[in-house]
């Protein structure tokens, strides 16, 4: 493919390789000093500013320096700019903060370029090859409920701005398939289903309530109890029959997640627990080895330095618990799939079982003791979904609220309000279901995503399918309305593309140009700090931005029309983007 369409880096990242040059230039005997570039704070004072100034100040006074303060080091800095068609002018404000304004033509040219490159080209560009993004991890035979659809959604999200970013993402769900409830769970199979082996999968209907029933008599008859003891041993022996047994109940349960993840439309690729008991040991016997491992009341555990309890890895009956493998996950990660970022979307009550986890794989020599590093692991936790009363969401008969159910009613709701608009009279019914899908299933997802991930969030159907303020809706009916402009114009965007310039010469033409090429550097933020609500409120400024443009500069039938339908296509590209990222889908007419 032709060089020039590689990613070409944020235009922070641009603005400061500017600095770089400029700072080696200006003091050339301090070494190593990166650029302080960020956007400025008030857009009065200009679009970036370099705040360098102050901090090589006080690095270099009382050393027989010429300088007299710190406006001097910044204006030295200004001086040594290199000559960048980027750049229009540069001012020094109080104590050496460097404002820059952007050349307007320069904006027009990169947004125009994208247009004609392709989005693609604004990729950022991350320090990581390729990362594990284990999110989702339901239990099988229990239904999927609300903390689930966090942990779906967030890690989406993640691995999908990652992909974006040109890393390589291995998209783990890590299904909770192991342990002792399986061997109640089998024999409660075996008892109900005394045929169970000659249909392909018996007919347990319901999993949920087929694990409640089998949990009640697990909890009752002592007979029972015994015998689903000896089945967990006979199925970790990996005796055929209960291997047999247990695969089934998987299978049926796979089946049902797999019903939300296609309406969600999210993929995965499942290792759980069961994957890697066989690793356990090898681990164990590393940690071992660097002397980590230590006996106490019975149990195998390693002391955490500044944790009261210790983490178990053996239990006193020898049997492995969770800590064990999460240890041999992260072990399988590092060394066979040789991951440098492992990211783990769990609630946030799991903060200090990961904590632990991951100090143990330090001591370890596995992760290095410095966060910055890499290989590196990260938590991302997330706060409980809230019902209206303020407490964890669940239906009235308080039970968990099935995800499923969930999801159709978003869409029937959408469906309802689409049909009161006149909509089911000039569209197709499969216009109607797939716009009904979208909106519905995407204000599920944005609600959550727009909220910073650590705190908890109210459910409420009427707030998040309102089409005002802060929702999917609004941003979906925001982006169908540039594409109807787009339409009625009767002109040929590729055309214009390719024949057609930009120009911004109204100051909310610019500041929408400037607000689409912040683009890439918003997306780097979300990825580096693993908020996807950076994205979120990006998005939503974007579409204020160009309401602002729309209601005073008039598009069709202007003397302008050509440069301000390119900026309408250009608006409506990183919307499609930022939707695809959020793992909404457009809808283009409403």
């Amino acid at each position: 493919m032709e060089t020039d369409k590689e990613s070409i880096g944020s235009l922070k990242q641009q603005l400061a390789k500017l600095f770089e040059e400029s700072l080696r230039a200006a003091f050339p005997d301090i070494s190593d000093v990166p650029p302080l570039v960020a956007i400025c704070n008030d857009p009065k004072n200009g679009d970036y500013q370099c705040n360098n100034a102050m901090s090589l100040w006080n690095k270099i006074k009382g050393k027989g320096t010429q300088f007299k303060g710190p406006q001097p080091v910044g204006k030295a800095i200004v001086e040594n700019l290199p000559g960048s068609d980027m750049i229009e002018n540069c001012s020094i404000a109080g104590p050496g903060f460097i404002n820059i304004v952007l050349a307007r033509q320069w904006i027009a040219k990169s947004v125009q370029k994208m247009l004609i490159d392709g989005i693609e080209t604004w990729a950022p560009k991350l320090p990581v090859k390729r990362t594990v993004v284990d999110f989702s991890s339901p239990n099988i035979a229990k239904e999927m409920h609300v903390g689930h659809l966090r942990s779906t959604i967030i890690g989406d999200t993640l691995a999908r701005m990652l992909e974006f970013s040109n890393v390589e993402v291995l998209r783990r769900n890590h299904v909770g398939d192991w342990g002792t409830q399986f061997g109640m769970l089998i024999e409660f199979l075996f008892e109900k289903f005394p045929n169970w082996e000659a249909g392909s999968t018996p007919a347990i209907g319901d999993l949920e309530a087929f694990y409640k029933a089998s949990k009640q008599r697990f909890d009752s008859d002592p007979d029972f109890k015994e015998r689903a003891q000896k089945a967990v041993v006979s199925l970790q022996g990996g005796e055929e029959k209960y291997r047999k047994a247990w695969a089934q109940i998987c299978e049926i349960s796979r089946k049902e997640f797999q019903k939300v993840y296609e309406r969600l439309g999210v993929h995965l690729e499942e290792k759980g627990e069961s994957f890697y008991n066989p690793y356990i040991p090898k681990a164990l016997e590393l940690l071992n080895e660097k002397g980590l491992i230590e006996e106490s009341e019975g149990a195998r555990v390693i002391f955490i330095e500044g944790k009261k309890i210790p983490l178990i890895v053996v239990k006193r009956d020898g049997g492995f618990n969770y800590a064990s493998t999460d240890l041999t996950a992260l072990w399988y990660r590092l060394n066979e799939e040789k991951a440098d970022w492992m990211i783990y979307v769990t609630d946030i009550g799991q903060r200090e079982h990961f904590e632990m986890f991951f100090s143990a794989a330090k001591r370890a020599g596995w992760l290095p003791s410095n966060e910055n590093d890499y290989p590196k692991a990260s938590h991302v936790g997330f706060g409980l979904v809230l019902g209206e009363d303020g407490k964890r969401f669940r239906t009235r008969s308080t039970e968990v609220v099935k995800l499923v159910d969930l999801l159709d009613e978003a869409k029937s709701r959408c469906k309802l309000a689409l049909e009161e608009r006149g909509k089911a009279k000039e569209w197709t019914a499969e216009e109607l279901d797939q716009t009904a899908e979208a909106v519905g299933y995407g204000a599920v997802k944005y609600a959550d995503l727009k909220n910073n991930r650590l705190t908890n969030y109210t459910f409420n159907f009427d707030q998040m399918l309102s089409d005002k303020g802060n929702t999917a809706v609004y941003l979906l009916y925001a982006h169908a309305r540039i594409c109807s402009i787009i339409r009625k114009s009767g002109r040929d965007i590729e055309e214009l593309k390719k024949s057609g310039a930009m120009d911004l010469a109204h100051q909310d033409e610019r500041m929408l140009g400037l607000h689409l090429l912040q683009f890439p550097e918003i997306v780097e933020e979300a990825c580096t700090n693993l908020l996807p609500n950076l994205l979120c409120e990006y998005l939503y400024k974007l579409s204020e931005d160009f309401t602002k443009f729309y209601t005073n500069c008039q598009v069709v039938g202007s003397a302008e029309e050509t440069s301000r339908l390119l900026l309408c296509e250009a608006t409506a590209v990183v919307m499609r983007k930022c939707f695809h990222l959020l793992g909404i889908t457009p809808v283009y007419k409403i």
